[in-house]
Formats: C-alpha cells, sequence, structure tokens
C-alpha cells in the first residue's frame, strides 16, 4: 500500500466518523428515546458492507447512507427505525447480504422497511413505462404497510438531488424531471413542505440553470427593498403583538426560485411583474392548547386594525386543516406602499407541521404514536382503490396518482350537513364517486344549493351537493372528460373497461358467426385483412366495434375476404395497376431511408449532441406541442421510430418522457448561429388608439428586419389584443422584438406564446 492510498484512507476514515458523530449527536438532540446501541450497530454493519466502494463523485459511499440517516433524522424528524433503515438501505440492494440477514441482526420491523426500499430501488422508473407504474405501485403498496418507507426514499431522493452535479447531464434531466413529477408531489402530500421546495428548485437548476441564476441574482438585486419593506410593515405588528402579551417571531418567507419561475411562465409575466415575492410568518406560541384556535383568531382581529384586509383573500386552514396537515390563517392585507402582502398566521406547533408534516406529529401525541390517522389514511385508501384496479395504460396511471398528490382543496358539504374535501376543479360528478361508486355510476345530475346543475358542474368551497340518481343509468365514456378526481377517474375507467369486455366477448362471437356463414376460414391472414380494412390494429379492437355495432359485417368484407373488387378498392386497383412504378420508387427510397436512419443514430449518449444547421434538417425533428427555438433550454428524445424529436425542457410532453423513459434522453446543445429561421408566435395587449398597428409593423419589419408571416388583431371596448407570427433566428430576436415593442407607450403587454391561437390566463 503506498502512503496515497494510505493517507486516502486515514481521511476517509476521519471523514465518516465525523459524520456519524454529527448525526449521533443531532439524534441525541431530539424527542426520541435514545437507542443510540441499535444506531451504532447499523453503521458499523453498513460501512463494512460498503467496504472500497465510491460514489461517481470519489467520496467512500458510506457517507451517502450516513447523509440519508441525517436527513430523516434531522428533516424529517424519524426515530431510530428509521435512522437505521436509512443506514441499511442499500446494503441488500448492493452487496450479498439479504433481508434475512438484516432481519436476524435488526429485527423485523427494520427489515420490512428496508425491503420496501430495495423492492422500489433503481428510480422509481425503469426503462419502459409499464416496469416505471409497476414500480411506482410497490412504492405505494409499501406505503400503505409503512409510510416510513416513503419517507425515507425522499430523503435519499434529496440527497440524490443535492449531489446531482457529478452525473451526466442526460442523466441529471432524468432525476431532475422524476423529481418533479413523483417525488416533490409526494413530499407535498405528506406536509413535507420544505424538502418539497427544496426539491422543485434543486430541480429547476439543473434542468434551467441560466433562468435558475437570472432569478438568483435578481433576488439578490432586490434583497435590500424588500427588507425595508419587511422592516416598515411589520413595526406596528410588532408594537400590537407585544401588547397582547403573546410570545411571538416573525419571518420573511421568499418565494422560492421554482414558484417565481412557474408564475412567469403559467401568467406569462416577467419577475418584475411578480408581487407576492415576499410573504409575512407570524410564529407564536399559544398560551394554553385550548387558547390556540381563539390566540390565532385574535391575531388576526388585531392586525386587520392596522391594514385592510383583502375581503376574497382570508384562507382558514386553522378549522379545516388541508389534507396533508396544514394548518394556518392566511390573510392578504394592504401595506402602506399600496402593495397587498401576504401573512400567514401559525402556532409553533402548527409551524412544526407545515415543515416536517405527518412526522411532526409524533412529536405532539403522547409516547410517540403512530402518524396522524385521519386525513392521511384517506389518502391512502383512496390509493389503495385505484391500485386495486388494474390500470391498462401506465402513463394514466401515474398521472391519476399525480392528481391526487397536488390538488389544492375545497370543503363542500352533503345535504345532510356533513362536510367533505374534495381537490380544487373538482365536478359533481367527482363528488357523487366519492361518496360511494354506486352513487357515481348511477347519477344523471345534481343539486348545488338547491338548484338543478349537470354534472360536469364545477363545485366551489361551501357549496351543499345533492346528487340525483337513476337505476336505468350507465356509466358514459364522455365521463372521463370532466372527472377530474383520481378515484372517480379510475373507477369510470374500471367499469367501461369491464363493460368493453362484454361488448368485445360479443363481437367475437358475430365474427365467428360470420365466418361459419361465409364458409370463410377462421385464420391470421383472412383477421389481418379485416384489421387493415377497418384501421384497427387488432382482432379485440375489431372484436369491439364490431359489438358496439359500429363495424357491420356484410359484403364487402366477404369480398374483401374473397378478393373480389368492390367499390372501396377499386382505387388499390387503379392506383397498383397505372401508378406502381412510382410507388415503387417510393417504396424503395423509403426503404433506404429506414435502412439510413438508425445509422445516424450511432450517438454516444454520455456526451452533449450539437443541433448544428446541418443536423437540423436532416437528423432532428421540432417537436410540434412546445416549437422550441434556438435558445431555449432543450432536450433531445429518441422516439420509437427511432428519430430525435427536440422538446423544451418544460414541455408537458418532455415532463412525462422524462420519467417514462429516461434512458432515451439526450443532453443537446443548440450550436446555429443565425443560420436558419424559426417561427415563433407574440401575443400583444393594450390601448386601443390610432397608428398602433402600424407602430408594431414599423418596428418588427422595419427596425429590426425580421419578415411577418401572419397577423391577427382585435380591439373591444378600447382595448386591444394581437397575435403575429414570424420567423426569427433564436430566443435573443424574441427578446429584442418584445423589448421594442414594451417601448411603444399604448402597449401594456408583450409576450412569446407557444400556439398561435393560444389562450392567455390573467
Amino acid at each position: 500500500m503506498t502512503d496515497d492510498t494510505l493517507m486516502q484512507e486515514q481521511n476517509d476514515e476521519k471523514q465518516i466518523n465525523a459524520a456519524f458523530n454529527e448525526l449521533l449527536d443531532r439524534y441525541l438532540e431530539s424527542r426520541h428515546r435514545k437507542k443510540v446501541e441499535i444506531i451504532t450497530k447499523a453503521f458499523n454493519f453498513a460501512k463494512q458492507a460498503h467496504k472500497g466502494v465510491r460514489r461517481r463523485s470519489g467520496e467512500p459511499y458510506i457517507l451517502h447512507p450516513l447523509a440519508v440517516a441525517r436527513i430523516a433524522c434531522v428533516e424529517i424528524g424519524l426515530g431510530s427505525t428509521s435512522i437505521c433503515a436509512a443506514l441499511l438501505h442499500d446494503v441488500v440492494e448492493d452487496t450479498d447480504y439479504t433481508v434475512e440477514d438484516i432481519e436476524n441482526l435488526f429485527g423485523p420491523k427494520i427489515a420490512q422497511i428496508v425491503d420496501g426500499l430495495t423492492k422500489i430501488s433503481g428510480g422509481i422508473f425503469g426503462d419502459r413505462a409499464s416496469a416505471q407504474a409497476e414500480n411506482f405501485k410497490k412504492l405505494l403498496l409499501t406505503m400503505n404497510d409503512d409510510i416510513r418507507v416513503i419517507l425515507i426514499k425522499i430523503a435519499d431522493r434529496l440527497h440524490n438531488m443535492r449531489t446531482l452535479g457529478s452525473m451526466l447531464p442526460s442523466k441529471q434531466y432524468k432525476i431532475a424531471g422524476e423529481t418533479l413529477y413523483i417525488y416533490a408531489p409526494l413530499a407535498n402530500r405528506l406536509g413535507l413542505n420544505r424538502i418539497k421546495t427544496e426539491l422543485e428548485d434543486l430541480s429547476f437548476k439543473y434542468e434551467h440553470p441560466e433562468t435558475y441564476h437570472q432569478i438568483e441574482e435578481k433576488l439578490k438585486a432586490t434583497q435590500a427593498e424588500r427588507d425595508t419593506l419587511f422592516e416598515e410593515f411589520t413595526a406596528p405588528i410588532r408594537a400590537q403583538l407585544d401588547k397582547m402579551g403573546i410570545p411571538y417571531r416573525i419571518l420573511a418567507r421568499i418565494k422560492s426560485p421554482y414558484s417565481i419561475w412557474n408564475k412567469m411562465q403559467a401568467k406569462h409575466i416577467t419577475f418584475e411583474e411578480i408581487y407576492d415575492i415576499l410573504a409575512v410568518r407570524i410564529i407564536f406560541t399559544p398560551r394554553s392548547e385550548e387558547e390556540e384556535l381563539n390566540d390565532c383568531f385574535n391575531i388576526y382581529v388585531s392586525i386587520s386594525k392596522i391594514y385592510k384586509p383583502h375581503p376574497d383573500r382570508l384562507r382558514d386552514w386553522v378549522s379545516h386543516p388541508k389534507a396533508n396537515g396544514y394548518q394556518a390563517l392566511h390573510v392578504t392585507l394592504m401595506s402602506n406602499k399600496g402593495q397587498w402582502i401576504e401573512v400567514q398566521i401559525r402556532s409553533e406547533r402548527m409551524n412544526d407541521v407545515a415543515e416536517q408534516g405527518f412526522a411532526a406529529h409524533w412529536k405532539y401525541k403522547e409516547g410517540g404514536g403512530s402518524e396522524d390517522e385521519g386525513e392521511l389514511s384517506k389518502w391512502l385508501k383512496t390509493i389503495k382503490e385505484i391500485l386495486d384496479d388494474p390500470q391498462p395504460d401506465a402513463l394514466d396511471f401515474l398521472d391519476t396518482i399525480k392528481l391526487n398528490l397536488f390538488a389544492s382543496e375545497i370543503f363542500v358539504f352533503t345535504p345532510k350537513g356533513e362536510i367533505k374535501t374534495m381537490p380544487q376543479n373538482s365536478t359533481a360528478l367527482d363528488f357523487a364517486f366519492s361518496i360511494h361508486t354506486f352513487l357515481g355510476s348511477h347519477c344523471i345530475g345534481a343539486k348545488v344549493n338547491h338548484k338543478l346543475v349537470p354534472l360536469s358542474h364545477k363545485l366551489q368551497s361551501g357549496d351543499q351537493v345533492e346528487i340525483l340518481t337513476s337505476k336505468s343509468q350507465k356509466v358514459q365514456p364522455s365521463w372521463i372528460n370532466f372527472a377530474t378526481t383520481a378515484k372517480a377517474k379510475a373507477k369510470i375507467l374500471a367499469i367501461l373497461k369491464r363493460e368493453n369486455k362484454e361488448l368485445q366477448m360479443q363481437g367475437e362471437d358475430m365474427l365467428h358467426d360470420f365466418f361459419k356463414k361465409e364458409g370463410l376460414e377462421w385464420n391470421e391472414t383472412n383477421i389481418s385483412k379485416l384489421c387493415a380494412m377497418h384501421s384497427v390494429k387488432d382482432v379485440d379492437e375489431l372484436a369491439l366495434k364490431i359489438g358496439k355495432k359500429i363495424i357491420l359485417l356484410g359484403n364487402n368484407e366477404v369480398n374483401e375476404l374473397k378478393e373480389r373488387p368492390t367499390q372501396n378498392n377499386w382505387k388499390k386497383y387503379i392506383s397498383f395497376a397505372f401508378g406502381g412504378n412510382k410507388n415503387k420508387g417510393n417504396g424503395t427510397s423509403s426503404e433506404k431511408q429506414a435502412e439510413e436512419k438508425p445509422a445516424q443514430l450511432d450517438i454516444d449518449k454520455k456526451k452533449i449532441i450539437k443541433l448544428t444547421p446541418d443536423a437540423i434538417q436532416k437528423n432532428y425533428i421540432i417537436a410540434d406541442c412546445c416549437k422550441p427555438i434556438p435558445g431555449d433550454d432543450v432536450l433531445g428524445y429518441i422516439d420509437d421510430n427511432n428519430r430525435i424529436i427536440i422538446h423544451k425542457r418544460q414541455c408537458p410532453i418532455a415532463s412525462q418522457l422524462k420519467t417514462s423513459f429516461g434512458n432515451r434522453l439526450l443532453a443537446v446543445q443548440w450550436e446555429i448561429g443565425k443560420a436558419l429561421n424559426f417561427p415563433v408566435n407574440v401575443y400583444i395587449k393594450g390601448i386601443d388608439a390610432i397608428g398602433v398597428l402600424n407602430q408594431v409593423t414599423q418596428i418588427i419589419s422595419q427596425q429590426l428586419n425580421v419578415n411577418i408571416h401572419k397577423l391577427y388583431i382585435e380591439s373591444n371596448d378600447g382595448i386591444f389584443e394581437g397575435r403575429i407570427q414570424l420567423f426569427v433566428h433564436d430566443v435573443d430576436d424574441v427578446n429584442t422584438i418584445c423589448e421594442n415593442l414594451k417601448k411603444v407607450e399604448n402597449i401594456k403587454r408583450v409576450t412569446r406564446i407557444e400556439n398561435f391561437d393560444g389562450q392567455l390566463t390573467d
């Protein structure tokens, strides 16, 4: 062993022991029972198991389980069982030890959690979407057994995101996309607000590094201004709270870079137009547990006397906690500077729950207890119901679950006055299914606040809902379009699937009878001919359409199978007879293309692919869904036909691809210069005046020398709206155009939009 190696080993040992001692110190500070022995035993076992192994960043592997255990202990507030499971979480997967070995050494509980973590390792998402959904199902099922499995998995993902810099760019997009798609919503649903925010920000940082740094810089530049506003705004509030004699602390809550960017994208606005970057948080210690609610409202009343509250923006999550356990009173007040500022009023207990989620409930339960029963078990029950109905499409399954992860809530009442929590944008149909599947599948309409409404009616908080049913009613395929909750969608799909199965079997019988009657042979060739004739992909779809009476079997089918010319297929004969050579020519050239195409894809996925003018025109396809142009943050995706599609990184389709087909992603970079022109759509809005259109066209065509391809403009009540399609070289061109148009006095809003006819939300 050389001196260098020996020195390296000694340094590693120092680093590992320092990390472990810090973990123990933090654990001993917590309220949990002090089981230091078992934690030390787990650490020594994991250290031995991972001996000599290093992470991609070059550090000893054991530092990763130590970091995960620290997150589980300090940031989620879990105890010794979870810390041991976190230390051992990679042992079964990466070494020769088995779950039985873990059970013999550490007991069944820790072994069960490690087993759950091993089952869902390798990322939730495998190579194929179906494998990924299977893994996700496993994750949710293990959650039903022990919620700690998912909490440690989130801690594991958080550490991976913190150390993502050492990964390849294509891997970074996959992991960041997966994190935004599943882990951040899961953390949100479990009430881990701080972790959710960090996961979102880290994903954003790796997907859009330049934009992230721009927002960071702008936040730094406006920090002093915000500090002054905070001090001036809170001074009278502090004086008032001092008079009341309630112990309190006031904090400034700054919107996270990801939230800011998300709002900029959703509302098509700039950083300077976001007015709620600063919020104020009042955290108080109640006089007693019974007085907590009263103190909360007393603080609200006293600060409302200082500043005028916004009448529509009082959010009472104290009386009705959110499904993830969140409690607080949110009120929006008008500051002396003429700016609305949100104030969040929470007790110390509510604040712990807001930051640490369900794990924090253990602190406040006598003797530790289990996690909060109410809302969490309700949510787990919903997930269990969805898992009981096998879903044909993996991505649908993921989206269905996701619907319930991120939804804000509304409160509605049954006819008897019972309160029900529903996701925002729920319809009367969702409400029916949330009460009972039978009620949902037989409902014909609803009465909301005693008025008759259709099933697609969107519910508002405070509505009283009565569902009207009929025994003859059946589930309609169109219902899937306005059902919004995971439960309703899953049930409707399951019922339709069951009905389709029956119709398909009827269709198969009709098809067999038809073959028998016409004396036709039941073989693959004949079935393929019928499928091709009716443009269906397989015999199941054919049978279903026959069962639904969409396809009626008759003479045309007989003629097709017996190869007699019919009216429909004369065209085939004519084109074959007269256009044969041309078709053959086309066929061979397309065959040549098909042969040549994979050769182009001899790609090293580890390298960043350069998008040059030549390559763009020959090898790549610009995605139609998000229409990226040079300067946009993009990624490449290899589709089923071996073509590379270029998507914007924030495109919703790309988000699904990142989570489902991460292994097909490529890191790409524009290197085009000003060689090619790309279409881009710009939206303008302002005050109508004579000559505005003339000014717009002059700026675009004459000053900037850009070609206008399409222009639509209309004026109503003195306000005009317009859409312009231009051909530009890159994002810089678009920004220059937008900046110059904003200088026109009467134009109040200029923004790039993806679709020419796209609607903008204010």
